[in-house]
């Protein structure tokens, strides 16, 4: 009984290690990702080791396979409160909107404006980078401001240059 539960919390810490460790590798944060595997990779050791000494003791897989689910939910959790890197949006609008443009520069994203050119219209698009911890607010202007917007995110896996580069870093 005591192994399982040392199982489960081996794999409750490993899989948010593991969640992260990706996220820093895909952000090409390789030292980092790389600290965080060594972490990742002791516990995995440890854990499967328990785990198959004796793989008639149900309770061992059951605890495996339990914590690893809840390492997900867990890993999810902690990387929704982390948001690390940025995000840029792309907010498509049917007319110009100085409004949103001013409220959005003024809250400190940085955005640039298109002209373009729409199926049955001109389209206005602007495109918004900010830090991915700043998501919720922007959106809150957006859909205060322009409701009927349509919005497409990319996540921004690096940058240089740019009028908000140095600003943005340094806001962290």
């Amino acid at each position: 009984m005591l192994e399982a539960l040392l199982i489960f919390v081996l794999q409750i810490i490993y899989v948010p290690v593991l969640t992260l460790r990706t996220i820093l590798l895909v952000k090409n944060q390789t030292k980092s990702a790389a600290s965080a595997g060594l972490i990742e990779g002791i516990i995995y050791i440890i854990s499967l080791g328990i785990v198959f000494k004796d793989l008639s003791n149900w309770m061992n897989i059951a605890a495996y396979v339990i914590g690893f689910s809840v390492g997900l939910l867990l890993g999810g959790f902690i990387e929704k409160k982390l948001a690390l890197g940025y995000i840029t949006y792309n907010v498509s609008l049917l007319e110009r909107n100085d409004e949103l443009v001013n409220s959005l520069r003024n809250a400190g994203f940085g955005v640039t404006v298109f002209v373009g050119e729409g199926m049955n219209s001109p389209r206005i698009r602007l495109d918004v980078v900010a830090r991915r911890s700043r998501e919720k607010e922007f959106i809150q202007i957006v859909q205060e401001l322009a409701p009927k917007s349509f919005l497409v995110s990319f996540e921004i896996r690096s940058f240089k240059g740019g009028y908000m580069t140095k600003g943005m870093k340094k806001k962290g």
